[in-house]
């Protein structure tokens, strides 16, 4: 069965086709803003974008428009404008082609396509992404959320961080290069029950740059706070007792990230599991992947049913498979 996918929660528009279980093709365009998002903006860039996404996909799958048997979109969490414009397009090309719709999780998606690529079975998935930062795992019917950041997101963070030191957007690769050539001072270590916090490190860190090197400031920042990611992940391993970690977002393709992260699996005898970089970020395949499983576990929508969700919480989907 064809799917296509459309992603479009932030800087990313993006178009993936799946057939079953093989992903066919996955392309995407990205926002690059000289500094943070600006929600209007990335709509329009998707706007402007999301037909030559389209094309390209239908292309490189070597199908037809009339071929596609589901349209799957990003229904939330995400920047409103962006979920609004693309869930417009799928609405559109759902109705032309009279074909079913379905408006997927953005982070269960995450979930879904690492697990499929790396064929982990019963993850503990750390989520780690600009917009988002979860520790998620399978109990009970649903992705429950174990711990996440109570105010921004580990990407976010990153970003700002970035901002300050004039690094271009998305600030991560450029934090990890100089981080090589740091050494570690003292930044808060904010970890609230089996939740973190990021504003208070970001905002320390700040504070010292004109006393500190870059590159001590980079190293810290990530020691820092990849280490409380590390901290609450493996207290959640410990309470469900699973032995897979599965690391999804755009910030676990950070190399020191994967290595400890890593080096806590090893010490409980567990396995990391980590996607392809195109995997990792925001992307067409995962939403068509995930809206294919739920249609064939029999959830079916109506066009009403697709309104975008901006704060569609992990542990709101009832997962029938």
């Amino acid at each position: 069965m064809l799917c296509i996918g459309f992603e479009g929660t932030a800087h990313t528009i993006g178009a993936g086709v799946v057939d079953d279980d093989k992903i066919l093709v996955n392309e995407s365009k990205v926002f690059h803003p000289e500094s943070g998002i600006h929600p209007r903006e990335a709509a329009n860039f998707h706007a402007k974008h999301i037909a030559d996404v389209f094309r390209d996909a239908l292309e490189k799958a070597k199908i037809g428009p009339k071929e596609i048997e589901l349209v799957a979109f990003s229904q939330g969490p995400g920047l409103g404008p962006c979920l609004r414009t693309v869930a417009t397009g799928a609405r559109a090309l759902s109705l032309s082609l009279k074909k079913p719709i379905i408006g997927v999780n953005h982070c269960i998606a995450h979930l879904e396509i690492g697990r499929h690529t790396t064929k982990c079975k019963d993850p503990v998935l750390l989520y780690v992404s600009g917009g988002n930062t979860q520790v998620i795992s399978f109990s009970n019917k649903r992705y429950r959320v174990f711990g996440e950041t109570l105010d921004i997101g580990i990407g976010n963070m990153l970003d700002k961080f970035g901002r300050l030191l004039n690094m271009p957007f998305p600030a991560g690769p450029e934090i990890e290069r100089l981080a090589r050539k740091g050494r570690l001072i003292s930044l808060p270590y904010s970890i609230k029950g089996m939740d973190v916090s990021f504003s208070g490190i970001l905002t320390a860190a700040k504070n010292l740059i004109e006393q500190e090197k870059k590159e001590n400031l980079c190293y810290s920042l990530q020691e820092t706070c990849f280490a409380m990611l590390t901290e609450v992940t493996e207290r959640a391993m410990a309470h469900l007792d699973k032995n897979e970690i599965l690391l999804g977002g755009g910030v676990a393709s950070n190399k020191r990230f994967q290595e400890m992260v890593n080096n806590m699996a090893t010490a409980r005898g567990a396995k990391l599991f980590v996607p392809k970089q195109e995997y990792c970020v925001d992307n067409g395949a995962m939403i068509a992947l995930t809206g294919l499983i739920m249609y064939k576990s029999g959830i079916r929508m109506k066009i009403e049913d697709t309104e975008i969700k901006q704060r569609f919480r992990t542990d709101d989907v009832e997962v029938r498979w």
